[in-house]
């Protein structure tokens, strides 16, 4: 596991998948164990949260999980 600092993240960073699919826009960190997702790139209009646990590591204004977009979207938190 990569070890980063979440204060890295930055709000409206990609959030790409590990195949390199964009999955999101960071909107902010709920705490230190959450990022919420903008829900204006959802279909449903909803937030999205997903577990810091998942970031492998953040650069260049992106955040590039350890999951691909499949287990993504079959995994994440509709809030």
């Amino acid at each position: 596991m990569s070890t980063f600092n979440i204060q890295d993240i930055q709000k409206h960073a990609d959030v790409i998948a590990s195949c390199g699919t964009k999955v999101g826009t960071v909107d902010h960190l709920e705490g230190e164990t959450q990022l919420k997702l903008t829900r204006s790139e959802d279909a449903n209009g909803q937030h999205h949260l997903i577990p810091t646990s998942w970031i492998n590591e953040v650069k260049n204004n992106q955040v590039v999980l350890n999951k691909n977009s499949e287990e993504v979207y079959a995994t994440w938190q509709a809030v």
